[in-house]
C-alpha cells in the first residue's frame, strides 16, 4: 500500500518548498496540485475568460488536457501537449487559479488525476484541500501555516530576487483576499482536517520545518 502525505495550508505558507524537500529526503513523489490549477488558469487567461464567469470556465475545462510528468525527479505540468511549468508562477496566473479553483468543474477536472498518482505511488501532495477532500485517507496530514506578515515578506523577497519591483502592502492585501476566498468557497474550502497536525512556520527556518514534518510522517508510518 502506498504512503500518502497531505500538506495543506494558505497561500505563501511554504508548502511547495517544504513538500519538495520532504519528498526528496524520503524518496517520495512530490505532487504540486497548485501547479495543476495554475495550468488551467493559464488556459483561461489565454482564452480571455473573466475569473467570475463560471459558465465559460466550466465549458473551457472540456478543452483542457492536463498531465503530469517528471524530469530528474521534478514535476512537469503539461497543458494540451505544452510544458507550461515555467509559465505558471506569475501573480496573474496565481490569482486566476485561486478564483477559478472555487468552481466544482475545475476541481473535478483534476481530482481523478491526483488520486490516481496517490494510489500508485508514495506521494507528498500539497494544496488547500488534500487532507479533507482529495486524500481523506492519507496516513499523514499536516496543516502548514504562517502569519500574513511573514508570508507577504517571503513573497516580497522572492519577487525582489527575480528582479521585480513588488509592492509589499499589495502583496499582503492579495494574500488576505486569497485566504478569505480559499476558506469561504463553497467547494472544498481551505480548513485544517480534524486529524491534521498544525505546523506554524512563522518563526522556523526551512530546515526546521522540513525536519518537523519528516518527524510527523515517520510517527505515522
Amino acid at each position: 500500500m502506498s504512503m500518502n502525505v497531505a500538506i495543506d495550508g494558505p497561500a505563501g505558507a511554504g508548502k511547495s518548498t517544504i513538500a519538495k524537500n520532504v519528498a526528496a529526503e524520503m524518496k517520495y513523489i512530490y505532487v504540486d496540485t497548485g501547479a495543476m490549477y495554475r495550468s488551467l488558469a493559464l488556459y483561461f487567461i489565454r482564452q480571455g475568460i473573466d475569473k467570475d464567469d463560471e459558465a465559460k470556465i466550466s465549458e473551457a475545462c472540456k478543452d483542457c488536457d492536463v498531465t503530469i510528468g517528471y524530469e530528474d525527479g521534478k514535476q512537469q505540468v503539461i497543458l494540451n501537449g505544452e510544458n507550461v511549468t515555467g509559465l505558471i508562477r506569475t501573480e496573474e496566473v496565481g490569482n486566476m487559479a485561486s478564483a477559478s479553483s472555487v468552481y466544482k468543474d475545475v476541481r473535478a477536472k483534476l481530482l481523478n488525476l491526483q488520486r490516481k498518482l496517490a494510489k500508485e505511488n508514495d506521494v507528498i501532495m500539497d494544496g488547500r484541500d488534500i487532507g479533507t477532500c482529495i486524500l481523506p485517507d492519507a496516513q499523514a496530514k499536516i496543516f502548514l501555516t504562517a502569519s500574513v506578515d511573514t508570508r507577504a515578506d517571503r513573497r516580497y523577497k522572492e519577487l525582489i530576487e527575480k528582479g521585480e519591483s513588488p509592492d509589499l502592502e499589495k502583496i499582503k492585501k492579495d494574500i488576505e483576499e486569497r485566504d478569505y476566498r480559499d476558506s469561504h468557497r463553497e467547494n472544498a474550502p481551505l480548513k485544517q482536517a480534524d486529524d491534521a497536525v498544525l505546523v506554524d512556520s512563522s518563526d522556523m527556518s526551512i530546515e526546521e520545518v522540513t525536519n518537523a514534518i519528516i518527524d510527523i510522517i515517520k510517527s505515522k508510518m
